[in-house]
């Protein structure tokens, strides 16, 4: 496959949606090439079976399948901005456990993360302004980060943001395990009998490194 070599940002939405047209075709072509990551799977038209199941953030930085260095249909990747838990990501998460007989479960959060910097943003300034949809994600990592910041500001001492945020980073990613694990019938039945296991990690942006956390 190609690469493209202009480096040029896009200015408007119609040069972006020619670029996706014009990757989609050097995509499409290299699924004949020798590259094993990039081989066209002809199985994958009708079944998949991942070997893992992803929840991780939107963020551009994080591609899952990149970072694992994992094939075609190898990762069934959930992705929302935060790496939070809401109805329909349990769900996503059921239905490949139960359809694919997945065995593993990753909660993947990482270094720098708007999500969880917007939360602590709106802890430290709590007249901070967000959309509805956007609060209701902030409304989801609140309570990983609220108890941090109270210790943080309980010596009447200014608040560390950056460290803030790095520790609430982690301490989402333990909570999106825990609301997995016991969220749901499916999972805690699957993940109490052995037959799934849900952990946490987290990606560093500068570094690349993958450290998963302690159960």
């Amino acid at each position: 496959m190609t690469a493209k070599t202009d480096n040029k940002r896009p200015e408007t939405a119609q040069e972006v949606l020619a670029l996706l047209k014009e990757g989609n075709a050097r995509y499409v072509e290299s699924l004949n090439s020798t590259d094993a990551h990039m081989q066209k799977r002809p199985e994958l038209v009708s079944v998949q079976n991942p070997l893992a199941i992803i929840l991780g953030c939107s963020d551009a930085r994080v591609p899952v399948e990149i970072v694992f260095d994992q094939k075609l249909g190898e990762l069934f990747v959930i992705r929302v901005a935060g790496n939070v838990v809401a109805p329909s990501q349990i769900g996503s998460v059921e239905f490949a456990a139960d359809q694919f007989d997945t065995k593993l479960v990753v909660v993947l959060g990482h270094s720098h993360c708007g999500a969880v910097t917007a939360c602590v943003d709106a802890l430290i300034n709590p007249e901070k302004y967000y959309s509805p949809n956007l609060q209701s994600i902030v409304d989801r990592i609140r309570p990983s980060v609220y108890n941090l910041h109270e210790l943080a500001t309980a010596n009447g001492q200014d608040v560390d943001a950056d460290e803030l945020v790095e520790r609430s980073i982690s301490a989402n990613v333990r909570m999106s395990v825990s609301q997995l694990r016991h969220g749901s019938r499916i999972l805690e039945d699957l993940s109490g009998s052995g037959q799934l296991l849900i952990v946490g990690a987290e990606y560093d942006l500068e570094t690349g490194k993958v450290r998963f956390l302690d159960s």
